[in-house]
């Protein structure tokens, strides 16, 4: 193909350069075209510009203060044309004036805002109720156990101002208590004697003696508990008797005046005795042979009978 002859040829103009395609082909804006044909219309532009901006700031300085409720205007104020619908589409349309200008916050961002607010300041209760734990509850330590637990061969005989035992091993106390006597050469057969109060649980205060074919093991004023062995007993042909003794650990409790002066001599068995053996029966210890007949004496008044209450673990 031959080219044209050079006359036909345009010269460039470089002092004018033609316009780029996008600036040939772009449309004059909306605004542009209201400023130079509309005049009337840039009061009301104006003004619907004013009025959605005071609705945006609104909401915003209402949130910062914590006060103040939402405005009308705030109600109905609406976003440029061509946005998101509003989440609620029963409210009225927005009107041409709040429909110019610059855009407002959506709704969802102010109900979220709100609800970020509200989080903040009142905690869900499943927050507050996830740092109460539960306290723990601690079972109740044995008051009185069975003193008589490791005798072996242990066999129980009368019941009469005390409670007797055969038998062999280690003699433990009824629980916490202060020794306030230790002898092997008292008047009782076998010759030992040892006493100590009780200084918990319901018979805080009351004397407990052990006599007869037994060695003590501890000594005056020694604190004991229901783990310490007091005494070892020992196969003498007499056994051992245990029971409630005087408030001074002299002798039995039966053989006071206000228990019903009842010695060595009986009649047996004593109401005493009959109670001591029912706080052994509590514990676990056989009952005597003797405890269902007709108590003798008198139980003085401070002295517990709901034994059943104070049964432990054997």
């Amino acid at each position: 193909m031959s080219r044209p002859p050079a006359r036909h040829q345009k010269p460039r103009r470089p002092a004018s350069p033609r316009p780029g395609a996008h600036a040939r082909h772009q449309k004059p804006s909306p605004i542009t075209s209201a400023l130079a044909h509309k005049p009337t219309r840039i009061a009301a532009a104006v003004a619907g510009s004013t009025l959605v901006v005071s609705a945006a700031v609104a909401p915003a300085l209402t949130h910062m203060t914590g006060s103040g409720p939402r405005t009308a205007a705030l109600d109905r104020a609406g976003g440029p044309a061509g946005t998101m619908p509003s989440p609620r589409p029963s409210r009225p349309h927005p009107t041409r004036a709040q429909s110019s200008g610059a855009a407002t916050a959506s709704l969802p961002d102010q109900v979220s805002a709100r609800a970020r607010a509200a989080a903040t300041a009142h905690p869900p209760a499943r927050h507050v109720a996830r740092h109460r734990r539960p306290v723990p509850q601690v079972a109740a330590a044995p008051v009185y156990r069975n003193p008589l637990r490791g005798v072996s061969g242990l066999i129980p005989e009368r019941i009469d101002m005390g409670a007797d035992f055969g038998g062999t091993g280690p003699i433990y106390a009824l629980g916490d208590g202060v020794v306030t006597s230790a002898m092997t050469a008292a008047g009782w057969p076998g010759g030992g004697w040892i006493t100590y109060r009780l200084t918990d649980g319901p018979a805080a205060g009351l004397m407990v003696f052990v006599a007869e074919d037994v060695t003590p093991n501890v000594q005056v004023g020694q604190a004991v508990t229901s783990s310490t062995v007091i005494a070892s007993m020992f196969n003498g042909g007499a056994g051992i008797e245990t029971g409630w003794a005087q408030p001074d650990g002299s002798s039995a409790e039966s053989q006071l005046p206000e228990a019903g002066g009842i010695s060595g001599g009986g009649p047996f068995p004593t109401k005493v005795g009959l109670n001591f053996d029912a706080l052994l029966q509590a514990l676990g210890v056989p009952a005597g042979p003797n405890s269902t007949d007709a108590p003798n004496g008198t139980l003085p008044q401070n002295y517990p009978t709901n034994w059943a209450a104070v049964a432990r673990p054997r």
